[in-house]
Order: C-alpha cells, then structure tokens, then sequence
C-alpha cells in the first residue's frame, strides 16, 4: 500500500514539474527578445520537417527500386538456370559444331566448291512523291490585334481562324482531285476537275486559289456578309488576294 502511495506522489510530482516547465517556457516566449528566436526556431522546425517528409518519399521510392531489382535479378536467376539445362541437355542426335570449325568455315570457304553468285535484287522503283497542298496560314493574335476596327466589328481571333480551317478544307479538297489521275475519278469529280480546270486564269496559273462554289461544295460555310468582312480581313493579314475576271472572283493564297 505505502509503495503504491510512493508511486501516486511520484507521478503527480512528475506531472506538476512538466506543467512548471509548460508555464515557464509559454513565459519566456512571451518576452520581446526572444519572440525572434523561437520565431527562427519554428522556422527552421518547419524546413526540417519537409526535409524529412522529403526523407521518407526518397525512401519510399529506393525500397521500391530495390523491390524490382530483386524482382528482375530473380527473373534473370530462372532464365540462367533454363539456358544451363538446355546447355547440359542437348540431344545426342543433334551435330556437334564447335566454335573453332564453325569459325574456320566461314573464314575459309572451300575453293573447290563452286561459289553460288546472289543474283541481283531488282531496285524497287522510288515511292512517288506526294504533292504538297498549300494551306493557308493562321492569324496571329499581333496581326488580328493590327486590323482595325471597322474591319473586324465583333468578329473574335477564333473566328476567323475557325473560317481559316474551313478555306485550307475546300483547298485541300480541291487540289487532291486536281492531282488525281482521270482515269480513277467518279463522274462527280469529274465535273469538279472540268469547272476547275474553266475557273484557271493565266494570274492563277501555278498558284492555289478557291472560289465561292469550292467553299459551297466542300465546307459549310455561308457567304454572307460576316463571310466576306473575314475574306476582307485575311486580305489585309495579307492570307490572300483577289483575281476576278469573267464574273468570278478567285482568292488565290498567298
């Protein structure tokens, strides 16, 4: 009973100590001059802190690699093993070549045994080259930024990229039957080749240009006004310029 008494008192003495401790630290950290201190201290806490977090996840990562290089020295351990059976297994009925001869025969092949000549592998013809098609390059956002405000009205930057991909569409479309042979054509695309080949000028002639039938059969834009006040903005961004000619205007890609 005395000895659990003693117990009791000691670690109520323990505990009342720890508080005085407690209350003479919060104390001290209440004067001015050592306010900076335990500042720099909480700070330097902090950064270890993270090094330590920092600590765990490097080691974290180490345990892992070390996981798979055990895994793979294991994998490599059984193929060795598999390659050393086969090696000591090989069937008596198979030839026995040793590296020596099989190195002396091909060096010096036997002069008396007539020497067959490969005959000549045909060169394979050259791939045909494909023709580039020249699309029409975006606006930047400095050149839309120069074009001036009556022009662009409330017509935004993606607007008029978004007509951009649209014209190098029916560019496209155009110039893949116009390089298409004949002889493989629909009656389709026929007719389109035929209007193509009406439409070129001798201004046009070796250059890439659409017109507004090429923007009606291959896209679905509209010409209207909010399409021509864009046509008009590219020529000032300098994207195209205008033949016109026989009632048709054609803009050629510049």
């Amino acid at each position: 009973m005395a000895s659990d008494l003693e117990q009791l008192c000691s670690y109520v003495n323990e505990k009342i100590d720890n508080i005085k401790k407690i209350l003479s630290i919060r104390n001290l950290g209440q004067e001015p001059a050592l306010k900076t201190t335990l500042s720099k201290v909480g700070d330097e806490i902090i950064t270890i802190n993270e090094l330590l977090n920092k600590f765990e996840l490097e080691i974290q990562y180490q345990e892992q690699t070390n996981r798979s290089l055990k895994e793979l020295c294991d994998s490599l351990e059984g193929d060795f093993k598999a390659v050393e059976h086969l090696r000591e297994h090989i069937p008596s009925y198979l030839p026995q070549v040793t590296a020596a001869e099989s190195l002396t025969n091909r060096a010096d092949p036997d002069p008396a045994e007539p020497v067959s000549a490969e005959e000549p592998v045909p060169a394979k013809k050259p791939p045909k080259e494909q023709r580039v098609i020249k699309e029409m390059q975006f606006v930047t956002t400095d050149e839309f930024s120069g074009v001036p405000a009556y022009m662009k009205s409330r017509l935004t930057y993606c607007q008029i990229n978004d007509v951009i991909k649209e014209i190098n569409k029916a560019v496209v479309s155009k110039y893949k039957i116009m390089h298409q042979p004949k002889a493989s054509m629909s009656s389709v695309k026929r007719n389109h080749y035929q209007r193509f080949i009406n439409e070129e000028t001798k201004d046009t002639k070796g250059r890439y240009f659409f017109v507004e039938a090429d923007l009606k059969d291959f896209t679905n834009l509209k010409t209207d006004k909010r399409l021509y006040a864009i046509l008009n903005i590219l020529r000032h961004c300098q994207r195209l310029s205008e033949v016109r000619g026989g009632g048709l205007t054609r803009y050629v890609l510049t």
